[in-house]
This record gives structure tokens, C-alpha cells and sequence, in this order.
């Protein structure tokens, strides 16, 4: 899918930017997971991947198949004097070009409604899981008030925010995507939903 990286850039700082820390402590509070490797699926410009690492000791890899988004990525990388411990890495959720068993922690947000086959991409998140890691990947907003305030100024953008919305982490979406980690042989998952939005969480046994 094509994407305009500024424009998603944009509104990534200008609207969703409160949520992101807020995301990133609650990924803790959930993983336990403060040190190894941690790949951010689908960075965009590294906004979630750069708040975790700011409050962990984690080595963050900010991996997406846009070029355009990890320019982006590297200048707030750079600004965020980081760069000992954030890399990109460009590349396709369907064929993560690392090796098995090597990321303690994977992390997503918002970018698994884009994957055109979310089957694969699930196994291939589960292949590098390292023995004990987690992953956390959905669609949340961090608490009430901030989704509040996101839906505030992205219905003043979109009109059709909210049934957009609702098509991507509505009361439904959970079967579905229940359905597709089962058909990547996942079992050891559980899937999170409140009015705030959804999160899967995958653990790969030690």
C-alpha cells in the first residue's frame, strides 16, 4: 500500500504524538521486557520504538518497508541522540530480514491492518521471537482521555475516522484476528480489547 510518508508523518506529530509514551510504559507494564532486542513493526517515524527506548535499555530496530518513512526515522533518531541504540532497518513484515530466534521484544502499532497477509506476517513475527520474548501489536489509543482527544482532531481531518476505526479494532475484529494467529500455528496468545482499542500479545516459551 502506498503511503505519503510526510503527510502520514504529520499527523503522526501533530495528533497521535500524546499516545506514544503512554503506549510504550503500558508495553512494559504488560512485557516485562526492559533489555535485548526490540524490533518496531511498521515505525513509521520511530514514535513508538523512540518512547520505549527512551525508558529501557532495549537495542531498538525500526523496521518498515517505506524508505521515505526511515529518512524520517533517522532525523528524529539523530534528534533524539539515540543513534548508539536505534537502527532502521528496511524491509517487509512477510519476510523480516533478520535471523530466527533473534528480538526479545516485538512491537506494533497500527501498521497490522496494512499487512496483506497477516497469517504469514504472524509466523514470521513468531520465527524471530527469541526463546522467552513477547510481542505487543494492535491498535490501542493508551487511555480514554487521549483517544478522546485523537478522535477530536481526526474527525475534523476525516468525517469516517470512527467507522474506520471500528473496522480495524471494532468489538468484531478479535475473532478475526484470533482465526489468522491460529492459522500461523500460534497458541500461545491472548488478545486484549476495551473501549481504548485492541493489543495482541504473543510469548514464545523459554
Amino acid at each position: 500500500m502506498e503511503i505519503n510518508a510526510v503527510e502520514f508523518d504529520k499527523i503522526a506529530r501533530e495528533v497521535f504524538a500524546p499516545i506514544y509514551p503512554v503506549i510504550a510504559e503500558q508495553i512494559i507494564a504488560r512485557t516485562g521486557i526492559k533489555s535485548g532486542c526490540c524490533l518496531d513493526i511498521g515505525c513509521g517515524g520511530g514514535y513508538l520504538g523512540l518512547a520505549l527506548a527512551r525508558i529501557t535499555e532495549l537495542e531498538m530496530i525500526l523496521f518498515d518497508e517505506s524508505p521515505e518513512m526511515l529518512d524520517l526515522a533517522r532525523g528524529y533518531i539523530h534528534d533524539s541522540g539515540l543513534e548508539a541504540r536505534v537502527k532502521t532497518l528496511q524491509g517487509d513484515v512477510h519476510a523480516i530480514p533478520l535471523a530466527d530466534g533473534s528480538v526479545n521484544l516485538t512491537i506494533s502499532r497500527g501498521s497490522l491492518f496494512f499487512w496483506e497477509d497477516q497469517a504469514r506476517a504472524f509466523r514470521e513475527i513468531y520465527r524471530v521471537l527469541a526463546p522467552g520474548g513477547m510481542t505487543c501489536i494492535g491498535g490501542g489509543f493508551g487511555n480514554k482521555e487521549l483517544l478522546k482527544q485523537v478522535e477530536k482532531e481526526m474527525l475534523l481531518r476525516d468525517p469516517d475516522w470512527n467507522n474506520l476505526r471500528q473496522q480495524r479494532v471494532g468489538k468484531s475484529k478479535a475473532a478475526d484476528y484470533k482465526a489468522k494467529l491460529e492459522q500461523a500455528g500460534i497458541n500461545d496468545f491472548e488478545i486484549n480489547q476495551d473501549e481504548t482499542g485492541l493489543w495482541i500479545m504473543i510469548r514464545r516459551s523459554a
